[in-house]
């Protein structure tokens, strides 16, 4: 039997025109959560009332689980699938920030809730149909790669799937705290989920690229039942979206905002896709678009505790020598 040979990564010469950049992107935004402070958020959220305690609590605990999901599952079966050794690298990040993400999440429920409401919380996750279906769907399609025999239509569902969580599915989540933080409530936390909001962007447009380029191999006949399955699915999965927004959002009063908002944002995963405008969208809330477009903006800066939302990497490194540790100890006379 011939034994199969590996291949190392050769990054000395690109294996397309975007993957460098991607890698590039992804290393600008890293960052982790202990560099934030929500603790700044504690009388912020004791003052915001039960209800939207509530509806906030709902919202992450959701993006936790598309997060959780995304890095357990998603992710690792789409990496597995990819040929290009640069772009399984890009993946390979990209999966390990979802961890952070759904890490995040938890920094922010262990700073501000008790923990009466972060057993709810998670319970609430559990339990809940909307999310369960939401979650049960898009795995179906990442499971479908574990195939011996998968086909390049398989294939590209899954990473269809993939965009559709990261570019439409969050964003019922991320409309509370991009809301609150546009008035000035929960800034701390939101720095945290600009953070996500940032990387899930170029996640959505990088996997879109991945995908699109199955598509383009595929031969006529099949883009065709290919893209009738990919718009049932985005039907499929917005009809539960409009479910869990009247579940979320009705007690607060923000139902017809957010649903617009995850409009808007179907919209983007489509055109991540290579695909036109499908959805009708009369306006977005412009407070959530101010939050949205910003996510790569500071909202704060505190050298000593935390990073601002602007991630910037060092340029110029002096290293250290041992003559820096010959100190003067004298006390001056």
């Amino acid at each position: 039997m011939e034994q199969k040979k590996f291949k190392a990564v050769n990054w000395n010469k690109p294996s397309n025109d975007y993957v460098e950049v991607f890698w590039q992107q992804n290393l600008r935004q890293f960052w982790v959560d202990t560099e934030y402070t929500p603790s700044k958020d504690i009388d912020v959220w004791q003052g915001l009332g039960f209800e939207m305690q509530l509806a906030y609590m709902q919202a992450l605990g959701g993006l936790t689980l598309l997060d959780t999901l995304q890095s357990h599952v998603g992710m690792p079966k789409c990496l597995d699938h990819i040929k290009d050794l640069q772009c399984k690298s890009v993946m390979s990040f990209m999966c390990m920030m979802e961890s952070i993400h759904a890490k995040s999440y938890s920094t922010i429920f262990t700073t501000v809730c008790s923990q009466e409401q972060i057993d709810y919380t998670f319970k609430f996750v559990e339990n809940d149909k909307y999310l369960q279906f939401k979650a049960a769907t898009i795995e179906k399609y990442y499971r479908a790669t574990d195939k011996p025999e998968m086909t390049d239509r398989e294939f590209y569902m899954s990473l269809a799937a993939s965009v559709l969580l990261e570019s439409f599915l969050f964003y019922s989540g991320f409309f509370l705290p991009l809301w609150l933080a546009g008035q000035g409530k929960m800034v701390a936390s939101a720095d945290i989920i600009k953070k996500i909001v940032a990387d899930e962007s170029i996640h959505g447009v990088f996997v879109g690229l991945l995908a699109q380029e199955i598509y383009n191999e595929m031969p006529p006949l099949e883009k065709e039942v290919v893209k009738k399955d990919l718009y049932e699915l985005i039907d499929l999965l917005y009809e539960n979206e409009m479910k869990y927004t009247d579940e979320v959002y009705t007690d607060i009063g923000l139902t017809a905002d957010v649903k617009e908002f995850i409009k808007y944002n179907g919209n983007k995963a489509l055109a991540n896709l290579g695909f036109e405008e499908y959805f009708e969208v009369k306006e977005v809330n412009q407070i959530v678009l101010n939050g949205l477009s910003s996510s790569t903006k500071t909202t704060q800066h505190d050298f000593f505790s935390k990073k601002s939302t602007n991630y910037e990497m060092a340029t110029e490194v002096e290293y250290l020598r041992d003559e820096d540790f010959n100190l003067d100890t004298s006390i001056p006379v």
